[in-house]
């Protein structure tokens, strides 16, 4: 308990100074000053509010246990021991909570994201697959009142997709999302499968935190903008006009092709939304050894390599690998009730975390 009362100091500490900053006349009369503090100010509200609660129960129970040892009444020191197990179970709860808030948070959390979805092993049941796995999101999406979009999409001629990117906007999408980064796994029987064997595919799922302008800076030089139609399943023209844009950063190699849209500048920006976000990615990954070490701790490390969870058809069965869940409720799952699983994940990263805090 002493450990967590030092470092509650060090953050009641620190609010203070924010908030004795935002009083400052250089700060005041600076609207980015301003705005930085206010966001500090905003981030530590609730820890220190938080920690003022429990060293308020710390008091009660101490106070409770020496009325209790030095209470003669034995229906007063009843009721002095039921307020004392209350209090208790509110400090553990507390406690809890506290280290959860003390846990380093990733600025790219509040973020919209772009979500990349690519068939795997399999031929065309993985992008079949990859289908079913953008159905699923979307329908996430719609079920928190997110707002998705397609980006780009390479499809194949009896359904599915090769490839899928599309963004999520709305409240903490990241944050959330991160999790489905990695490889999934489906075992089913396929449609075109005329002996009744399960066969097992695979789908790759990206989760990138989506790039703002100002982050990213992308010199109009740096980039190589080529103009096609675009065509449809199979190689069929389904546009008469160059619509279609793909862009190749050259400094990184990094090219991105975009031909959903009918307008040539509207499938521009979106090839751009896609460049910035893999650029933000590729700088992100060139962090030192050590931070890349302690992502890779953590459940939502973002490792695309990793097979992540298995969606077993016949026994409508879906495993997380990550931390050993199985659910029966397959169905559910792909209709978008994902709440569950990514619950699950969160809660075990944020144990990881408070376990890294040694509080």
């Amino acid at each position: 308990m002493a450990n967590l009362l030092e470092k509650l100091k060090i953050y009641e500490d620190k609010y203070k100074k924010v908030m004795g900053k935002l009083s400052d006349s250089e700060v005041t009369q600076n609207p980015i000053k301003i705005k930085k503090y206010g966001k500090l100010a905003s981030e530590l509200e609730d820890l220190v509010k938080a920690a003022k609660k429990y060293r308020e129960l710390i008091t009660s129970i101490k106070e409770a246990e020496e009325m209790i040892s030095s209470e003669e009444d034995e229906e007063m020191k009843e009721f002095l021991e039921e307020e004392l197990e209350k209090n208790e179970k509110g400090k553990s709860r507390l406690e809890k909570r506290l280290k959860i808030l003390m846990t380093p948070k990733d600025p790219n959390d509040k973020k919209n994201s772009i979500i990349e979805i690519r068939a795997g092993a399999g031929g065309d049941e993985a992008a079949l697959f990859a289908e079913d796995l953008c159905r699923m999101y979307t329908k996430f999406a719609d079920s928190k009142d997110w707002k998705h979009d397609v980006l780009s999409s390479s499809s194949l001629g009896i359904g599915g997709f090769k490839e899928i990117i599309f963004s999520i906007e709305g409240k903490n999408v990241y944050g959330i999302m991160k999790y489905e980064s990695g490889v999934h796994r489906v075992q089913r029987i396929p449609v075109t499968e005329s002996g009744g064997r399960i066969h097992t595919s695979t789908a790759t799922v990206a989760v990138l935190p989506e790039a703002e302008d100002v982050e990213v800076n992308i010199e109009p030089q740096d980039v190589r903008v080529d103009v096609f139609r675009s065509s449809g399943p199979g190689g069929q023209s389904v546009n008469t006009t160059d619509s279609a844009v793909r862009l190749t950063h050259v400094p990184t190699g990094i090219t991105v092709s975009c031909q959903d849209e009918k307008s040539q500048l509207q499938n521009k920006e979106k090839a751009f939304r896609i460049l910035r976000t893999r650029i933000k990615e590729i700088e992100e990954q060139k962090q030192t050894d050590e931070q890349t070490k302690n992502r890779r701790m953590q459940i939502g490390s973002g490792d695309r390599s990793e097979r992540i969870r298995t969606y077993n058809y016949p026994q409508g069965r879906i495993t997380d690998h990550r931390i050993n869940l199985t659910l029966y409720k397959l169905n559910d799952v792909l209709e978008g009730d994902l709440s569950e699983l990514i619950d699950s994940l969160k809660v075990e990263d944020e144990e990881k975390k408070i376990e890294k805090l040694g509080v």
